[in-house]
């Protein structure tokens, strides 16, 4: 079993336990607050599941329909958890209005204190531990849910917070504002999410400071009768597409242009982790 399968493993059972402690203590309480975190535990699970799935698709080898790989399927994966994260969001912000419109008292509070503060404890521990594996895989299927982890770990301390105060001051109308508050800032993330992920399934360019450096390494390589054109970059999912025209003297010998290709191949791939080149060899 490969890291990132370990990883997505640890996150549905992480996600699963969750779920039943908050929905435990939000029946047993009353509080939406407590129920939405629920209910965005769930969102999580679905996206735990998805991931699993995908980062088990994306390890497979290319093959004769997908020779490019099966990498753009953990894209679409973050997608999908985006999604979900907003539709979580807006069904919770629902159910807050609701509730503010038809209050009702938050019963057990420390109960519901108690668990979303060991809800918090989990996901700083996954999520970190997801984050670490999605650096080193370069894993935007892990990344993601890792972003929704990281998510639940501020709103369980904002539930937990609300959860406090209402302990104190006696205010049960701060469970759905707590609860409002908590789903704005999901909204922001599942579109940060969104974004990240989307974007490459529609092959944009890797970012200015990776092409800068593969830039460097060209021109680093390129001496007087050489010249390049047409620097292309793309990314599906982990691996980072490159490709461009290397204009070269009509007098170099085929051994010797394939030489300095493979130098410039290593380089880049050296500095850019996952990376696949292809050099277009021109005279000028």
């Amino acid at each position: 079993m490969s890291k990132k399968v370990q990883a997505a493993s640890l996150s549905v059972f992480s996600n699963t336990l969750l779920i039943v402690l908050k929905l435990t203590a939000g029946l047993v309480s009353g509080s939406v607050s407590i129920i939405s975190e629920a209910i965005h535990s769930f969102m999580d699970l679905l996206a735990s599941v998805i991931a699993y799935l995908s980062v088990r698709v994306s390890d497979r080898p290319a093959d004769d329909r997908h020779p490019y790989g099966h990498w753009k399927i953990e894209n679409i994966s973050g997608v999908i958890e985006a999604l979900l994260i907003f539709v979580a969001a807006v069904w919770i912000i629902y159910e807050a209005v609701h509730r503010i419109i038809k209050p009702a008292e938050v019963e057990t509070i420390g109960l519901g204190f108690a668990v979303m503060c060991i809800s918090a404890a989990a996901n700083i521990v996954v999520s970190w531990y997801l984050y670490k594996v999605a650096k080193s895989t370069g894993s935007i299927a892990l990344e993601a849910d890792a972003l929704h982890l990281k998510t639940d770990v501020y709103t369980s301390l904002g539930v937990a917070a609300g959860s406090g105060l209402i302990w104190i001051t006696g205010y049960h109308i701060l469970d759905p504002i707590v609860a409002i508050l908590v789903s704005i800032l999901i909204l922001k993330e599942s579109y940060a999410l969104l974004m990240k992920a989307y974007k490459p399934l529609l092959d944009e360019s890797l970012d200015p400071d990776e092409i800068k450096v593969i830039r460097n390494i060209i021109d680093n390589h390129c001496k007087e009768n050489i010249k390049y054109h047409d620097l292309r970059t793309r990314r599906a999912g982990n691996f980072s597409y490159i490709d461009f025209h290397l204009n070269l003297d009509e007098n170099l010998t085929v051994r010797d242009a394939h030489e300095l290709c493979d130098r410039i191949e290593a380089d880049i791939k050296q500095s850019l982790v996952n990376s696949e080149v292809t050099i277009h060899v021109e005279n000028f």
